[in-house]
């Protein structure tokens, strides 16, 4: 299938909504509204160039991060709240949003890297077909949040270079209790699958910044080593032990949960240990270990990579 007709089909999905696995069926063109708030139009919240991102992402001159309004997720826990639990933002047609992808390219921008595309994939793909028209030729990195719907995934087959899922639970009753989102585990790993089938289990590096592949992300929540373990445990039994993993340590809590039993804390060091040392036991090489803010890469991992 062309590229062009398959985001005519992800259009059309706007007016039965699946696109994630809410699967809200209500029709967005004419103003209803599902889980995510928005209509069938693209909000942006801001763009910048991002230097703390991973480092085969950021390199030298950032990543090209654009900010979009809302999520599919809603997690009570949200390091990004402010963005990702609000609908505000500027409304851009996807000519404009070409241009925006355009703009961090000629600002030396190592890819273009939409933050939660999820509710909005339809016109972000139409916009990125526009961009790789009028000279786009940096990789497109998708960063959701793990909550997918395969079948989307599939289509965009051909248009992504490089995925960057969160993978956050391992286990079903903390992605209920924590996100409302029955089935993570499945969603995530069946999506995760699908990326793998289409971009390989590994990244394609190029002068130190990354051109091709895949990097999960998985922030460790205080009290839920369990939860983590099981995440690693489910990577390792259904998909490779090759893939890039990005453990975060960032949690703060946040007004929401600061009170919370468990959420209400950061993770201590020990925590962190735990996760690191149970992914190099059973096998993960290639792991993004956050000290500090600041990425640090497992030796393996190293090839003809200068971050270290």
């Amino acid at each position: 299938m062309e590229l062009e007709d398959k985001v005519s089909r992800l259009k059309e999905i706007f007016k039965e909504c699946v696109l994630c696995p809410r699967k809200c069926h209500v029709n967005r063109t004419k103003g209803e509204l599902g889980y995510c708030r928005l209509p069938a139009k693209i909000v942006m919240n801001c763009v910048l160039a991002h230097h703390g991102e991973e480092p085969p992402l950021s390199g030298k001159n950032g990543a090209g991060t654009i900010f979009f309004s809302s999520c599919n997720l809603g997690c009570i826990y949200c390091q990004n709240y402010q963005i990702s639990q609000s609908t505000a933002g500027r409304q851009l047609s996807v000519s404009q949003m070409a241009e925006v992808m355009l703009d961090l390219h000629r600002r030396g921008c190592h890819n273009v890297e939409p933050v939660t595309p999820t509710p909005q994939t339809p016109l972000i793909m139409e916009a990125l077909l526009l961009a790789r028209a009028q000279g786009l030729k940096i990789p497109f990195v998708y960063n959701c949040g793990g909550y997918e719907n395969p079948e989307i995934v599939e289509m965009l087959a051909g248009m992504v270079e490089i995925y960057l899922p969160d993978f956050k639970y391992g286990l079903e009753e903390d992605g209920l209790a924590f996100s409302l989102a029955q089935g993570y585990p499945r969603f995530a790993l069946d999506s995760l699958k699908e990326m793998v089938r289409q971009v390989g289990d590994d990244l394609e590096m190029e002068n130190g910044v990354a051109k091709r592949g895949v990097i999960v992300r998985h922030l460790i929540l205080p009290g839920k080593i369990e939860n983590s373990k099981e995440v690693l445990r489910l990577i390792k039994k259904e998909i490779s032990t090759s893939i890039p993993i990005s453990l975060m340590s960032q949690y703060t809590p946040m007004a929401k949960v600061r009170h919370h039993p468990l959420l209400g804390r950061r993770i201590s060091k020990d925590e962190y240990k735990q996760v690191l040392d149970f992914a190099l036991k059973i096998g993960f090489k290639n792991l993004f270990i956050q000290e500090v803010n600041e990425y640090k890469l497992t030796p393996d991992f190293d090839r003809e990579n200068p971050f270290n």
